[in-house]
């Protein structure tokens, strides 16, 4: 009986990928910060979207279903969310090294020109994002400035 009531509670909440993803696992916090990216300035990009989709192919190499899976859920995170720390909280714990955390943010970099433009609110959200993660605005406006070149195919060293 407690096992139906179980089930039934898991459908009634979509509880169903849970067990794969964790609330507390550090890609489902990563796939939440970047959703924050992509809808910050209101639009997501079909280029957003890809770059986002190869990027998370890239970094953890999962099938088909389960980087469905875990974008769904990181998604839901996403937007049951009231602010980021608690995602970067999260990655705080398992990027322990400065090098990793700084590594992130370059990746969020890439998803924001991943569409060829970047909004003064995407700005603000990254800015935030480095702050809970303590990376420096020093290596926060480098990493802008990579990802802006990478996106181009040159080198962009401005502002």
């Amino acid at each position: 009986m407690l096992d139906r009531i179980q089930a039934f509670l898991q459908t009634l909440t979509g509880s169903h990928h849970t067990e794969e993803f964790a609330p507390d696992d550090p890609r489902v916090a990563f796939v939440a910060l970047c959703f924050q990216v992509m809808e910050a300035d209101g639009n997501i990009s079909d280029q957003e979207q890809q770059k986002f989709r190869d990027l998370l192919r890239e970094r953890y190499d999962l099938s088909e279903d389960r980087l469905k899976a875990l974008i769904e859920v990181g998604h839901q995170a996403g937007s049951e969310a009231v602010d980021y720390y608690r995602f970067t909280s999260d990655l705080r714990k398992h990027l322990v090294n400065e090098e990793d955390r700084v590594e992130l943010l370059g990746i969020l970099w890439d998803i924001v020109y991943a569409d060829g433009q970047r909004s003064e609110i995407e700005d603000h959200v990254i800015w935030r994002i480095a702050d809970l993660l303590g990376v420096s605005a020093r290596d926060r406006v480098l990493e802008r400035q990579q990802a802006a070149a990478r996106a181009t195919g040159g080198d962009e060293g401005g502002d």
